[in-house]
């Protein structure tokens, strides 16, 4: 029987359920294409037709998630951020919190010879997000712990009574910028183990005699 004149047959549609997992999926793709082709490649030799093949996806579905490709970087340095925060949660179970503090900065100091976070963090982040924005992100992952176990460490005794906000963001531009050091020498592992020493030193000075 021939379908009346002016009805069209509707399409069938996916569950809101599938069509949000799906967003998912694809979101998920282009940040881990994003990220295997930013820390390989880096972020100025990666187009963004590379991320979507990569990715198994369409370029308008990137635009559609992420609006551009410096915004894809955004979340990528945020993953990669993120993971980096976690990994060092096994530091959080001593109770002494200036071993938790020197574990931490020294930590990210290790850190910094990784490809990753010489790439996308220390190399590129400044580069593409800019020095002011670097810095904040920097600061929203970082000083607040440095803070919370600086007044713990002057509580327990061991460190000596001192203006915790200034130092604070003193250790934090210390270990940022021993970090770029680092990943911006000729060879990272050697001007890892200089810098080691020298923020064993700097805290060392803070230590109650």
């Amino acid at each position: 029987m021939e379908r009346a004149q002016g009805v069209h047959e509707e399409k069938p549609t996916l569950p809101s359920a599938n069509v949000a997992a799906h967003a998912l999926d694809t979101r998920q793709s282009l940040v881990d294409a994003a990220r295997l082709l930013f820390v390989s490649k880096g972020y100025f030799a990666t187009g963004t037709e590379e991320i979507v093949r990569e990715a198994g996806v369409t370029r308008g579905a990137l635009y559609h998630h992420f609006g551009s490709k410096k915004a894809l970087f955004l979340e990528v340095f945020n993953v990669i951020q993120v993971g980096l925060t976690s990994s060092a949660q096994p530091l959080q179970q001593s109770d002494d919190a200036f071993a938790r503090l020197e574990a931490g900065l020294l930590g990210f100091l290790d850190a910094s010879t990784t490809p990753e976070i010489q790439r996308v963090i220390l190399i590129d982040g400044p580069a593409v997000l800019g020095w002011p924005l670097w810095r904040e992100l920097e600061a929203s992952y970082g000083l607040g712990s440095i803070q919370l176990l600086l007044s713990n460490a002057i509580s327990q005794g061991t460190l000596r009574e001192q203006p915790i906000e200034v130092l604070s963001h003193i250790l934090l531009a210390a270990v940022d910028e021993a970090a770029l050091f680092i990943a911006n020498a000729p060879d990272p592992l050697a001007a890892r183990e200089s810098s080691v020493a020298a923020m064993r030193s700097l805290l060392s000075g803070l230590l109650r005699p």
